[in-house]
């Protein structure tokens, strides 16, 4: 008995995803479905390849086809199409699929960390990304990545940006020197960002991940106005000082028709290396309750580990140099679920395109 291409299909339309809650097949993820004889060979073309269900799902598709009667062999190739999500009326940066923001209400919980190392991570899982540092005053992701070279011009007189760890980033901190203050005013740093968006050589990018300012000032401002963001990132600590800055920037971006992605929890806990005792540092839980209250979702909580302190200063992201690591994994995990809002924000508008 021959196996169909109908009888495939049929197979495949039980794989649910479980982020946008329909099957691959009405979703439009089967691609190329190839028979000969007994055996099935197919690809399915996730909306990310970011996507932390994809083994799951290439196990399922494979266990679904080989219970066709007659199916000898099934063998589903991954491959990801990341698809653009922004705002309308608000022109995009060349290249740039989505551009995704990491805010926070305050200095001092780890945005920074944060966004090196979802950008890191979201490489590893094999999009293209670069990381643009617009904390015009505080430009540390230089030093995070290891980059101590200025960048270089093309001979359109574009900036090409420096690449680490499998990313592309720009920085002020890479254009004055490590001891000269930027003291610009409001209209200065608009400007700035405009040119990191538009006179940077980003090239092809499933992601653009920006690392914002502390507070609600005039950067994030700058960006909504110019150009489209597919959603933030917020980051906070557990303790109430910091989640209740937080919920000032989850505003700021609603105001602002900026999606919020979720929150993360970062510094949520210490395990000691020598008794295993978990020590609440800063408290417990409070981006979990805040991410409820505000009816965002709540994206994951990032222990303590001294490596994520020195591999800052270093240059070396503790998603690089230490993957298995609970830290590491759990920033691996956060940029999945990251990737996943996205997907399901782009679903949403598309669905909103057709229907219109």
């Amino acid at each position: 008995m021959s196996v169909t291409e109908d009888q495939v299909l049929t197979a495949l339309r039980t794989i649910q995803d479980p982020d946008l809650h329909k099957d691959i097949v009405t979703l439009g993820f089967v691609k190329e479905v190839r028979i000969e004889g007994g055996e099935v060979d197919f690809v399915i073309e996730l909306t990310t390849p970011a996507c932390p269900v994809k083994d799951l799902m290439k196990a399922q598709a494979e266990k679904a086809v080989l219970a066709i009667p007659g199916a000898t062999a099934a063998r589903a190739r991954m491959t990801a199409e990341v698809r653009a999500r922004g705002g309308m009326g608000r022109q995009a940066v060349p290249g740039v699929r989505n551009i995704v923001a990491v805010g926070a209400g305050k200095g001092g919980v780890g945005k920074s960390t944060t966004a090196v190392n979802l950008a890191v991570a979201l490489a590893q899982r094999g999009a293209r990304v670069g990381l643009m540092d617009t904390d015009v005053y505080g430009p540390n992701i230089p030093q995070m990545l290891g980059i101590h070279e200025p960048p270089e011009v093309s001979a359109e007189q574009k900036i090409i940006p420096p690449q680490a760890h499998g990313i592309k980033a720009i920085s002020m901190g890479m254009l004055v020197p490590e001891d000269k203050p930027v003291i610009w005013r409001g209209p200065m740093l608009h400007s700035a960002v405009q040119q990191f968006m538009r006179d940077v050589v980003w090239g092809e990018l499933d992601y653009l991940v920006v690392d914002l300012p502390p507070g609600t000032g005039d950067v994030a401002l700058s960006m909504a106005q110019s150009v489209p963001v597919a959603g933030a990132l917020v980051v906070t600590t557990p303790q109430a000082v910091s989640v209740s800055d937080v919920k000032k920037a989850v505003s700021m971006f609603r105001q602002l028709n900026i999606p919020v992605l979720g929150v993360m929890e970062n510094m949520s806990h210490f395990v000691c290396g020598h008794c295993g005792e978990r020590t609440d540092i800063f408290g417990n839980g409070g981006g979990e309750r805040m991410a409820e209250e505000m009816e965002i979702p709540f994206l994951g909580a990032v222990p303590i580990d001294t490596r994520v302190r020195s591999g800052g200063d270093d240059g070396s992201p503790i998603v690089s140099v230490a993957p298995d690591s609970p830290a590491a994994v759990a920033f691996l995990d956060v940029a999945g679920k990251v990737a996943a809002q996205i997907s399901m924000q782009a679903m949403r508008t598309l669905r909103v395109i057709q229907t219109a």
